[in-house]
């Protein structure tokens, strides 16, 4: 069977149901999209939604949806095609029917390393300060952003990938000509020019609730892991986050302020869902990235001269005054350490700048002086 015959129901399908329906996904594991067409057509399809389905037969039109889809630039990928994302065959029964792409990025490239970065969308200026940061780090080292346009952290972390000139890709919960939220026009713009838009839904479908719950599933498929900035107890982003770990995808969250609301689903996810604590995009590729490849060097505190001192050397350092100079044999009593040894000691701290000699004695080095 052609593919085009293949297009042309899946098409209709996607015109007929609502993403993520799991009863045509199971009859498309079993048969070709225009058998199941057929079979919906005629009434004898063996689902208990095919009265659903048939109610939409009336405003069937395929060839109109392609040739709007032509003229907007929206490539009609099916399951298979070299632009498909294999990950999305992950959802299973619940993989998109068919996917509408808008955009000047590869979709299947741009998710090829790509982590989903989620939030609530009355963030707190932390929460945006964060995913631009999110965004611009995973971005300057070779990685996607998959997020889902809102406003919030998805538009924050959207932004932060452009910033660094980044592909990012937009999962929409309407067709890919809607702008919404009409707001971010020029997000979407700027996201088309160098990333990628993608949909379940043809072209004029409008963004319902239930939809935009049912494109977290393939925010998270889409993504390696999934890092949540923000999240209330109760939010679509804790939805994005039961998706990932249904997928067996990494979780990942970022902690916030304890009595921030706003940060309550995240240390919830932490504590009970066993999500990565992490607070910018090196933590996210040590979790998801490849070892030797995306992964950095440990953390540690700014380094200090005496931080490679022995315990004797340190117990000399400690023993000597800040401001009045004293004899090596003082500082061997105060520190509790043998005379040569304070002398071999006493050079090596001075060699450090950590000490030094004045006419009647040793004392800490002027840069010691403030302590520490």
């Amino acid at each position: 069977m052609g593919r085009l015959t293949e297009l042309r129901a899946r098409v209709a399908l996607a015109r007929l149901t609502e993403p993520g329906d799991t009863e045509i996904g199971a009859q498309l594991a079993r048969a070709s999209a225009s058998e199941v067409l057929d079979r919906v057509v005629a009434g004898t399809l063996d689902s208990r939604r095919l009265a659903h389905y048939q109610a939409r037969l009336g405003g069937l039109d395929v060839d109109a949806d392609l040739d709007l889809a032509a003229a907007l630039h929206v490539r009609v990928v099916l399951p298979g095609d070299p632009e498909w994302p294999p990950q999305l065959d992950d959802l299973g029964a619940a993989r998109p029917v068919v996917l509408w792409v808008r955009g000047q990025a590869d979709l299947a490239e741009a998710a090829r390393r790509s982590v989903a970065v989620v939030g609530a969308r009355a963030c707190t200026d932390y929460g945006e300060h964060v995913a631009v940061g999110l965004g611009a780090g995973l971005g300057e080292r070779g990685w996607t952003v998959v997020s889902g346009a809102a406003y919030g952290i998805d538009a924050a972390a959207h932004r932060g990938a452009l910033a660094v000139e980044a592909p990012t890709v937009a999962v929409l919960a309407c067709g890919p000509d809607v702008v919404y939220p009409s707001a971010h026009e020029a997000l979407l713009t700027r996201i088309r020019a160098g990333g990628v838009l993608v949909s379940e839904l043809p072209p004029g479908c409008r963004p319902t609730k239930p939809r935009f719950l049912l494109r977290n599933r393939v925010i998270a498929a889409l993504g390696r892991g999934t890092v949540v900035v923000e999240a209330a107890l109760r939010s679509g982003a804790r939805n994005t986050g039961n998706q990932t770990v249904d997928l067996s995808r990494e979780l990942m969250a970022v902690p916030g302020a304890v009595t921030s609301a706003m940060s309550a689903g995240c240390h919830e996810m932490i504590r009970t869902q066993g999500a990565h604590l992490v607070t910018d995009a090196a933590d996210v590729l040590d979790i998801v990235g490849r070892l030797g490849v995306d992964d950095s060097p440990p953390r540690r505190g700014d380094e200090r001269p005496h931080d490679d001192l022995d315990e004797l050397a340190l117990r000399v350092l400690e023993g000597l005054p800040v401001r009045r100079a004293a004899g090596a044999g003082n500082v061997a009593r105060v520190a509790g350490v043998d005379l040569p040894s304070v002398l071999r000691c006493l050079g090596q701290l001075a060699v450090l700048g950590l000490a030094e000699q004045v006419d009647d004695g040793w004392r800490k080095a002027a840069a010691r002086r403030g302590g520490a």
